[in-house]
Order: structure tokens, then sequence, then C-alpha cells
């Protein structure tokens, strides 16, 4: 029996350098360093190497550092606009994606500096300019939070 997915082709990863024409954050808020495993209309991963430079170190925690749940959060929101506006063909001019809700976020285990986190995002349902995903963060496959989102593509 053949999948959905099976019919749909696979991209090449997206780097760094395209994930910056597709999305309108710039470092220090870029919050993944590339895509791969992408789907058209379907999923993704993003991928973010989390260092001991990252910004928001230096106060959370200074003695402990643990990158914040809302920036996992938001790494799996980017991820998830990298994957529309690439499934839309590319950018389309005077647009934004912006974020509608997070629904069911959970923070299982902290992430710390030196991990790789995985990002994986599967769309749940599209209708009209509504997108609504469910978002994973993993280290070493192990599940550090979950939440759904839903965006919405805007004029900007």
């Amino acid at each position: 029996m053949t999948t959905i997915n099976a019919l749909k082709p696979a991209v090449a990863d997206i780097d760094t350098v395209e994930l910056m024409t597709l999305l309108p954050h710039r470092h220090p808020f870029l919050l993944i360093d590339r895509l791969v495993d992408v789907v058209p209309g379907e999923s993704a991963t993003g991928i973010k190497a989390v260092t001991i430079g990252e910004h928001y170190f230096v106060g959370h925690f200074p003695n402990r550092p643990i990158m914040p749940g809302v920036l996992i959060v938001e790494a799996m929101a980017q991820t998830a606009g990298a994957l529309v506006v690439k499934s839309m063909g590319g950018p389309p001019r005077n647009k934004l994606v912006y974020f509608m809700s997070v629904e069911n976020a959970k923070f299982r285990r902290p992430v710390f500096p030196g991990a790789l986190l995985r990002v994986p995002v599967v769309k749940e349902r599209q209708r009209g300019n509504v997108w609504k995903f469910a978002g994973k963060a993993l280290v070493d496959d192990e599940l550090m939070a979950e939440a759904t989102f839903t965006a919405m593509i805007v004029d900007a």
C-alpha cells in the first residue's frame, strides 16, 4: 500500500542562507539552522545547534543555562513557517506568517548548551491561509517538548 507522503517528493535540505529567504527572522532570533526531511505541504524537521554563546543563556540561567521553553516553541513555529513558505514556492511578496494559537505545550526535559535540537513538525490541517501543526523538540531521540500550534499567512 502506498502512503500519501510516498507520493509527495521530498526536497533538498534547506540551509541557513535559504532559510533567511523564507523567514523574516535574523540573528539572534533565527532559532533554526537548517531544515531536513522536507516534504512540501506536509512536514519538515528543523535543526538547531544549541551553543553556550546563545544570547538568552546570559540570564536564563547564569549558573545553569537552559534554553527557554518559549524559544523551543518558537523554533517549532519557525520550522513550520519555513515549510509553509517553501510549499508555496517561495516567499510571497508582502506576506508574513503569524502565530494564532499554541495548544497543549508540554516541556518534558530541559535543553542545555551542546544539544543538537531536532524539531519535527507535521501539518495537521490547512484551510485557506490558516495552517495547524503538531511539533516536537528532540535531543538524541529523547522528547524535550511538544505543542500544537496554528499560524496564519497575513499581508505585511
